[in-house]
């Protein structure tokens, strides 16, 4: 007996999304053509613009409806203007709302260079790193650290004096996070590129921080329960240049939140910009799939934002999906997708302007929907 259609609550929200979420929708649909689709996704207005118009983020159906949905694919959220009254980004909601809401612990971020892609460097557009040397995931604490509501200011007389952030690193969210990377690396098909390791980079500033050497003293722990994989540490500062250097040696790498923020953003150099890198936001019961390159308001309307790493989102949702429901059905739709971005990018004909090249949003949406098309069901 057929399982019931996933429910995929869809938010394009600000700026470039509902033009990348356009795409990602035609890809959806051309990966469904020729049988029942095993998902239905509904769209839903919400965000920074929404809010500048209608006085709130989103409506309560909306809410509701992510708060039941089997996956949700959010676009972006942001645009110039659109404050909350208490000083944050309106779309907030749907985001880090969404992420504490739902407990969505672990942000994940695949980096994989697709041969075709090239890379700005200095002004110009090169082939830097070699494909087969860039395949790693950046595991990303995903609710606390520096991110925690712990935080204020001190007013007096109109003057703020001292403004505080405090980070917050718990038992239970270092434990589950660090067990999510060592489960990772525990599945993913290859280790290391340099030498097919599987090992677990634990990426921290435990020679300063007491946070991070609690970080690293509960990833130690938790590694004892994994002896066949292999331990790795790197201090953040130093990471930041042995990733660029050598991406080679990574498979699985973990940090805190803000850190991770960070070098997550870095490590989308090794795969070609941000219109190349996608995020999962994933928790024991929900997921959240999502662009990383957010609203990019300079190029809203413009029909020219890269969709691709859209079409990785939903590649990632679709594998979730997949293992939540033990549906095999669901991983070969998202090996067919990756194909057909692989394809497509290998022919070279969808280079938008971040890769030197004139295609449009909506071509490149085109041509990777007629990849799918191409492929075997």
């Amino acid at each position: 007996m057929r399982s019931a259609a996933c429910e995929i609550a869809v938010f394009p929200g600000d700026g470039t999304g509902p033009e990348v979420v356009r795409e990602g929708l035609k890809v959806l649909a051309a990966l469904a053509e020729g049988g029942p689709a095993p998902w239905r996704a509904t769209e839903y207005p919400g965000g920074a613009q929404y809010f500048l118009a209608r006085g709130r983020e989103w409506e309560p159906e909306a809410e509701a409806a992510a708060r039941s949905a089997d996956a949700i694919l959010l676009g972006a959220v942001g645009w110039p203007g659109a404050i909350l009254p208490n000083g944050d980004i309106a779309g907030r909601a749907l985001v880090l709302g969404l992420r504490e809401g739902l407990d969505l612990y672990a942000n994940v971020r695949p980096c994989r260079l697709y041969p075709g892609v090239t890379h700005r460097i200095s002004g110009g557009y090169r082939t830097v790193w070699e494909p087969k040397n860039v395949d790693l995931v950046i595991v990303r604490e995903n609710t606390e650290d520096l991110y925690t509501p712990a935080r204020g200011r001190l007013r007096r007389g109109g003057t703020t004096e001292v403004a505080i952030d405090t980070r917050v690193l718990t038992l239970k969210g270092t434990e589950r996070v660090v067990r999510f990377a060592y489960e990772l690396a525990r599945v993913r098909p290859r280790g290391a590129p340099e030498d097919g390791v599987r090992r677990v980079t634990c990426i921290d500033k435990s020679n300063v921080l007491e946070g991070c050497r609690f970080f690293r003293e509960t990833f130690d722990r938790i590694g004892a329960e994994y002896p066949e994989i292999e331990r790795d540490y790197a201090y953040v500062d130093a990471f930041t240049q042995w990733l660029i250097r050598s991406p080679e040696h990574y498979n699985v790498a973990v940090a805190p939140n803000m850190m991770g923020d960070i070098v997550t953003d870095l490590a989308a150099v090794l795969q070609g910009g941000m219109g190349f890198a996608s995020g999962g936001n994933i928790g024991a019961e929900h997921a959240m799939f999502e662009p990383v390159h957010g609203s990019s308001p300079k190029h809203a309307g413009k029909n020219e934002i890269n969709p691709v790493a859209t079409f990785l989102a939903i590649e990632q949702m679709l594998r979730w999906l997949g293992d939540r429901r033990a549906d095999p059905g669901l991983g070969r739709q998202a090996d067919r997708l990756d194909r057909a971005v692989a394809a497509t990018l290998a022919a070279g004909t969808a280079r938008g302007y971040d890769q030197g090249g004139s295609a449009t949003t909506s071509e490149i949406g085109d041509r990777v929907a007629a990849a799918v098309r191409a492929e075997p069901r």
